[in-house]
């Protein structure tokens, strides 16, 4: 059978939220708006669209979502040199899946051009099989689509995955795809992620066992 892992990008992968948080200030600025960090924490781990909507209303025509989602990724790609950073245990971890032969996923919200910039910026191409991104998709997390395509990508069933995730949308994600759910607390604390299998605050807390117990190796 078939065995994977699907991570999420941003904060679990790389610590982006300090580059994604610039980046909404600076396109909301634009507007005369203000992005406090408890605003943009509500929405981290959710699809542009879905961020714009909640914020600017369902009034506002689709060509102007899909040009503001554009300008927001402009200004991420910009900012990401001087702040995105891999983070702990995430090698590690990606090292041990391939020795093993699991077959690994990047899923994320975010723009197909922000994940290949930063998969590659980070010399970390070779670990994934598929690289998806949601951002076109109908719904976002916390629906499952996106985790449903990355396990159809690489030929594995959703109860033979395991799903990295730091949003609480992303765990229920994963719940509604029917995967199991290791969650890292780098953008939200441990009761919020309560519903995942595993909370830890930092992937290099993990051992080989636990992974294998959350992928149903033992």
């Amino acid at each position: 059978m078939t065995k994977a892992i699907i991570w999420d990008m941003d904060g679990v992968i790389a610590d982006t939220a300090d580059t994604h948080l610039r980046a909404w200030q600076a396109l909301m600025a634009e507007r005369g708006e203000t992005v406090t960090r408890a605003r943009f924490a509500e929405t981290f781990g959710m699809a542009n669209a879905a961020i714009l909507r909640k914020w600017l209303g369902e009034s506002v025509p689709e060509e102007e979502i899909v040009a503001l989602g554009a300008r927001k990724e402009a200004h991420f790609r910009e900012l990401a040199g001087r702040y995105v950073r891999l983070l702990d245990g995430v090698v590690r971890g990606l090292e041990w899946a391939r020795s093993q032969g699991i077959l690994q996923v990047v899923a994320s919200s975010g723009e197909m051009a922000n994940v290949v910039a930063i998969v590659e910026a980070m010399a970390l191409s070779n670990y994934f099989h598929a690289l998806l991104s949601g951002a076109f998709l109908p719904r976002s997390k916390p629906d499952p689509a996106i985790f449903l395509h990355s396990a159809a990508a690489v030929g594995a069933a959703p109860d033979d995955c395991l799903v990295m995730e730091d949003a609480v949308v992303g765990v229920e994600a994963a719940r509604r795809a029917g995967m199991r759910c290791l969650a890292v607390t780098t953008t939200h604390p441990a009761d919020k992620l309560a519903a995942a299998d595993l909370v830890v605050d930092s992937l290099a807390d993990l051992d080989e066992t636990t992974f294998r117990r959350l992928l149903g190796m033992l």
